[in-house]
């Protein structure tokens, strides 16, 4: 989804838009509500992450609203009052969370707000395989109930071996499915995504799982006991 986080401080702002690239988001950054991406510019976002700093929310989320009538806005503020919090929500804000805010609260709120505004787009399925659980709509990994961080690229490539399991997957065929259009993808970017995900995932023999190369290959996932 397309995101754009309006902050004046730059070096806040890039660290939020990282980590939301980071599971799969289009982010951009704005100083001011005019650096917003117009509607039909084909960058228009999807989700506004508005923080305080850039002046009052109230007039902000105004202002939007005007351009962006059902744009989900979600603000970043350090107003710890309860009536000041109430009054932001009742300008339009979809959610908020307090500063300093950690980037994945950041990420998790964001994706909380995107699948209550676009609930078709955002459902919600859980896949297990043995003690592994896959959440398609929010991009999740968990493991004995213990969420395993993991980027969108990390994701969907875990997932494609999982629904592979115990056959052999071409290089070319892995490209193709987790970087499409990317015919010249480096082969070491290939290499290293499985690397993370052996290691995010602990699939190693001793976790009843081996993520393995196949020479002049690609890669298979072999589950070891039941």
């Amino acid at each position: 989804m397309r995101i754009t986080v309006l902050d004046p401080d730059k070096e806040r702002g890039e660290a939020a838009c990282a980590a939301l690239r980071a599971v799969g988001h289009r982010c951009t950054l704005a100083a001011h509500p005019g650096a917003v991406p117009a509607v039909g510019s084909g960058e228009e976002p999807d989700l506004l992450i508005l923080d305080d700093a850039a002046g009052k929310p109230a007039v902000l989320v105004g202002g939007l609203r005007r351009t962006y009538p059902a744009l989900p806005i979600l603000l970043a503020s350090s107003r710890t009052a309860e009536d000041e919090i109430v009054a932001a929500l009742a300008t339009g804000v979809g959610d908020y969370l307090l500063k300093p805010a950690r980037q994945g609260d950041i990420v998790a709120r964001v994706q909380i707000l995107l699948k209550r505004t676009y609930p078709e787009q955002h459902a919600d399925r859980l896949l297990r395989f043995g003690r592994y659980a896959f959440e398609t709509g929010a991009g999740c990994i968990t493991h004995d109930e213990k969420s395993i961080e993991v980027t969108q690229k990390e994701f969907d490539l875990a997932l494609l071996f999982f629904r592979n399991l115990g056959r052999p997957l071409s290089r070319t065929y892995i490209r193709e499915m987790i970087w499409p259009g990317e015919s010249e993808l480096p082969s070491r970017t290939l290499d290293t995504h499985v690397s993370r995900v052996r290691s995010k995932l602990g699939l190693r023999p001793e976790s009843g799982y081996r993520l393995a190369p196949v020479y002049s290959f690609g890669y298979q996932l072999e589950q070891l006991r039941a």
